[in-house]
């Protein structure tokens, strides 16, 4: 019998998938760490790490500028780029399985629209919140994705009775469009350094952030990970439709709230730390369904594991295809995300077709 469950556990597609996952993400973060314009020997490298971390090393001096480079620099960006794709993607995830639709994401509802209205106010400002120092960008943010997610469903309300996917996603892309309409009227009252940042910020890209801003996103994309990861049964049920989630047992409005303030918090303090980066929270979740189905138990850690590591690596190739100088990591992902998301439409179409 115990022969028996190990050659189970060998064999499930969606076991080894978990270890390619992990392997995904080690590898990235250390082709993150190893690979740069400023090269640094890889033995450096790791005793920087142990010597901060472990207080071990091997070394007996090490430079201070390559000190510097690796560990206020290098190290907090590779985490931060892992933080801000694991939030967007497992945000992503959460509000496909609750929408029931896979174009559903922090960005074509508005969310992610709103977070960013948030956080621009506080860079054209230059407001902080007393009590809340350095968390008021992340705190505004997500208050301005709230916001942005209530108007969505008070159209939605005031246009239908029901909560139609299709209504949603509209009214998402209505308040998404009247959102960047006014981020634009501030970039266009902005003087020049002003505009600059705020330009630059929209971008999306992790570059030049340091432990702070790591410091900033952690807190928020734990809290919304618990909540997401506690409410699974609720995801999977709601995937099924709100009538038989209630059939079984659900609390269906209880459960949407928690997916939501999960999904906008995961949102809101990743769009805060980085700017607008699209298309990880719509192509990652759609990617991890084809290959473990829609439990979600198993999509949301892997979308967490496998977005984490395709923003790392997209940070990586936006720091070092034209070095010395840096893409933002938003067209990365915009390039490599939409071919990808428009076959995986097609093919979704052309199975659709042939089951006909």
């Amino acid at each position: 019998m115990q022969n028996s469950f190990i050659r189970k556990f060998l064999i499930n597609k969606i076991t080894w998938f978990y270890f390619i996952s992990g392997g995904l993400v080690l590898a990235a973060a250390l082709l993150g760490l190893f690979i740069s314009s400023v090269q640094v020997p890889v033995p450096t490298i790791l005793h920087i790490i142990l010597e901060k971390t472990l207080g071990l090393g091997w070394l007996d001096s090490i430079p201070r500028n390559e000190e510097m480079i690796i560990w206020n620099i290098r190290l907090p960006r590779v985490l931060l780029a892992f933080c801000v794709g694991a939030s967007l993607s497992l945000a992503g995830a959460a509000f496909q399985g609750l929408l029931r639709n896979p174009l559903a994401d922090p960005y074509t509802i508005g969310v992610s629209s709103g977070a960013s209205l948030g956080a621009v106010m506080v860079l054209f400002f230059q407001f902080s919140i007393i009590g809340l120092g350095s968390f008021t960008l992340p705190v505004v943010a997500i208050l301005g994705g709230f916001l942005a997610l209530f108007i969505v469903f008070g159209l939605v309300r005031l246009s239908s009775r029901s909560l139609a996917i299709e209504t949603i996603i509209l009214a998402g892309i209505i308040v998404s469009a009247f959102i960047g309409a006014v981020v634009s009227l501030i970039i266009s009252l902005s003087d020049r350094d002003s505009m600059t940042q705020i330009i630059y910020w929209l971008y999306g890209s992790v570059a030049m952030r340091g432990w702070d801003h790591v410091g900033l996103m952690i807190p928020f994309m734990l809290i919304g990970s618990i909540i997401l990861f506690y409410h699974t049964r609720e995801l999977n049920a709601l995937a099924l439709g709100e009538e038989t989630a209630d059939h079984i047992g659900v609390d269906v409005k209880r459960g949407k709230m928690y997916i939501l303030i999960g999904a906008s918090l995961l949102t809101g303090a990743a769009v805060a730390v980085s700017g607008s980066i699209g298309f990880v929270g719509l192509v990652i979740p759609h990617l991890i369904r084809l290959v473990t189905g829609p439990n979600h138990r198993h999509v949301l850690p892997l979308s967490l594991l496998v977005g984490g590591a395709f923003l790392v690596l997209a940070d990586l190739l936006s720091r070092t295809i034209i070095a010395p100088k840096e893409l933002p990591i938003g067209v990365i992902t915009a390039l490599v995300g939409a071919p990808v998301f428009a076959l995986l439409l097609i093919r979704e179409r052309i199975g659709r077709r042939e089951h006909k």
